[in-house]
């Protein structure tokens, strides 16, 4: 809540949301970003998360949370990043050196190819069962390394960027396109929630700090974005346009009947 922390209320919001509809179904406050750690399980207690995978930022490649997600039902995609150097070193030896085929290993790749903005960004995903037998890692279905290449298509600049990660999907539950799927939805919580909360409803330039009203406010946020997609918008800065130029429209949006409960 950077509105906040300008007046010294250090205060950071840890959300739980739905990769299809950017649906957030839990928040909960923390006082420092490295709190999310402890936070993570909080949220996710008592979920069924039955069918469900769980994807998360590096900083949560944890294993409790890992053994957690699992003991619940659940699957994991976590992101192996400097917070875990034996994990990332591991992975990397993998596809780098890799050894001879082993029987089962299920070795595959995926490719997706994008343009738009002014680039062209191809990205793929490789995954391999090879070191599930080795790994100290609860639940290990496959490792994975994805390479991200993207070109300006106006200047001709070329970034490449490799990260790897760990998953309890078992290759015969998830193909690597499938995982690729997984892994750039992920980024639905960014795109769908924390941008269009701080830019189209302006969340960065409030200064409101004290008690619990910042994340009393984020969540009615939270609310207004299911709302409205719930309503069938796809642009929501579009959507507050419409609503504010129609009050009687807007107040018959918020008073219509509910939608089923949302399940993660």
């Amino acid at each position: 809540m950077r509105g906040a922390n300008r007046h010294g209320a250090r205060l950071h919001l840890v959300g739980l949301a739905r990769h299809a509809d950017g649906r957030v179904l839990a928040q909960r406050a923390v006082a420092a970003k490295g709190n999310e750690i402890a936070a993570a399980p909080e949220v996710l207690a008592g979920r069924d998360l039955a069918g469900r995978v769980v994807t998360m930022d590096a900083l949560l490649a944890q294993r409790a949370l890992a053994r957690q997600i699992r003991a619940q039902g659940g699957h994991y995609l976590m992101v192996a990043k400097d917070n875990q150097p034996e994990l990332r070193a591991a992975i990397h030896r993998l596809f780098a050196e890799p050894p001879p085929p082993a029987a089962g290993d299920r070795l595959e790749a995926a490719t997706t190819v994008d343009k738009g903005h002014g680039r062209l960004e191809t990205r793929t995903l490789e995954r391999s069962a090879a070191l599930t037998p080795y790994l100290d890692w609860p639940g290990v279905g496959q490792v994975l390394r994805r390479t991200c290449r993207v070109v300006v298509l106006k200047t001709g600049e070329i970034r490449e960027e490799t990260s790897y990660g760990v998953t309890s999907l078992p290759p015969e539950e998830a193909s690597a396109a499938q995982v690729e799927a997984l892994w750039r939805g992920h980024w639905a919580i960014e795109n769908r929630v924390h941008r269009v909360r701080d830019g189209t409803f302006g969340e960065d330039a409030g200064q409101v700090r004290r008690g619990a009203a910042p994340q009393a406010l984020a969540a009615l946020r939270n609310a207004l974005l299911g709302l409205l997609r719930a309503a069938g918008w796809a642009n929501i800065a579009d959507a507050v346009r419409h609503y504010g130029a129609y009050a009687h429209r807007a107040l018959a949006l918020i008073s219509a009947p509910p939608s089923p409960p949302a399940r993660l």
